[in-house]
């Protein structure tokens, strides 16, 4: 058997990898402030999470055009705009904090997006010049990167933060100007990027399937089903959870090193989720993933001292690596490279679609559906019952599909 160089595809993955984890910085600084900074710009607290929203929404509404712009241009050129629509959406948040004016800030927030729409496809990346027995690994590499994300992003903003005695959002500003040089690192670490523009089509090229033939493709389905759920509900929690640690008595460093567990807990298992993947099969990881995220659940409605959220946050970003990169290797293994552009873009539409979804309504839930912060916390949590359900159905469903009628 002749033996698959992987020696270009390593490359972009220690790419990706520092991308992940320099660039990658900026989203947990973000999602660490963004509800607190906006609880107290907002002239009504139910809104307190709609600046996460639409850094959600901005990812999802970029990722068609974004994945098509990659499609046409290279990998490399979409991850530059990506880079440049973090610095804009940086230094107008900034901007709005100095005014301490909600809705510019939103604006800027929206920007960010464009940022998180491009670092989703860092996954995709890293599968393009890889054998089909490394893509695993390869997906799962790139992921990890955000283990130092998860020290570099949440660590930052409790230190910014804790030594700064302003009371008021212009706390939150240095967090912004961090984010800013971030972006601008990214834009030179993609210049080692080295991901082959996909070829112009002919006459005579292969079209592929349409959307609806692959969206009605089984494996395809419950993919982007079991991608939606994990990647939905951990943002549901998520963005609550600096809420109602900070309202349950205790200190936005306390909610930072929080969310430095979770982001910890999604990352580091990419080490050998690929590896897991290979030995025992995609949907079984996968399934794993949804029961753990059911768990963390169950742990955060237990209680609200410090040591629950620890561990339901850790026990959430577990289940979320496991479900969402076994949904990104099904997926990536489901469709051809000329449907590429099309699967994937839409793939992340709908994913950042029901993140946009949870995000908004974790506010509302949090802020909305009790007296207390407890009660809050409690009603983010139930609602995780039935997307689990139903992403837990659809897998089960698919496995018991003959072989040849689910590829």
């Amino acid at each position: 058997m002749q033996e698959v160089d992987d020696t270009r595809a390593k490359r972009n993955v220690a790419v990706l990898v520092m991308a992940q984890a320099f660039l990658g910085s900026q989203i947990t600084m973000i999602f660490v402030i963004g509800g607190l900074a906006g609880q107290q710009m907002a002239v009504n607290a139910c809104l307190a999470t709609l600046p996460i929203s639409m850094i959600v929404f901005g990812s999802m509404t970029t990722a068609p055009w974004l994945s098509g712009l990659m499609h046409r241009f290279g990998r490399r050129a979409g991850f530059i705009v990506g880079a440049l629509g973090g610095l804009i959406g940086a230094a107008i948040c900034a901007y709005a904090l100095t005014l301490s004016n909600f809705w510019i800030f939103l604006v800027g927030s929206y920007l960010t997006g464009i940022y998180m729409s491009s670092q989703g496809f860092f996954r995709f990346a890293a599968a393009d010049t890889a054998s089909e027995g490394f893509r695993p690994k390869a997906i799962s590499y790139v992921m990890a990167g955000g283990l130092l994300s998860a020290i570099i992003g949440p660590q930052l903003v409790g230190y910014l933060t804790s030594t700064n005695p302003d009371a008021t959002v212009m706390r939150f500003f240095p967090v912004y100007i961090a984010a800013m040089v971030l972006n601008v690192m990214g834009m030179f670490l993609f210049a080692f990027l080295d991901i082959p523009k996909p070829p112009k089509p002919t006459v005579d090229s292969p079209h592929g399937r349409s959307l609806i033939e692959l969206l009605k493709t089984p494996r395809i389905a419950v993919a982007v089903i079991c991608a939606m759920v994990s990647y939905a509900l951990m943002n549901l929690v998520m963005t609550s959870t600096p809420l109602a640690v900070v309202g349950c008595g205790f200190a936005v460093a306390d909610a930072s090193n929080v969310v430095t567990g979770h982001v910890l807990a999604m990352f580091a298992p990419s080490f050998f989720t690929g590896h897991l993947i290979v030995r025992f099969g995609v949907e079984r990881i996968m399934g794993l993933g949804l029961l753990i995220l059911g768990a963390a659940g169950l742990v955060a409605l237990s209680g609200v001292e410090l040591e629950h959220f620890f561990v339901a946050l850790v026990l959430l970003g577990l289940g979320w690596n496991f479900g969402f990169i076994g949904a990104t290797t099904m997926l990536a293994g489901a469709h051809r490279p000329e449907e590429r552009g099309r699967m994937q873009g839409v793939n992340d539409l709908l994913v950042f679609g029901g993140v946009t979804l949870a995000s908004l309504s974790s506010g509302g839930l949090m802020n909305c559906s009790g007296g207390t912060p407890q009660e809050g916390w409690a009603a983010v949590n139930i609602a995780m019952v039935p997307f689990l359900v139903l992403a837990g159905g659809a897998l089960i469903w698919l496995m018991l599909r003959p072989k040849t009628q689910a590829a």
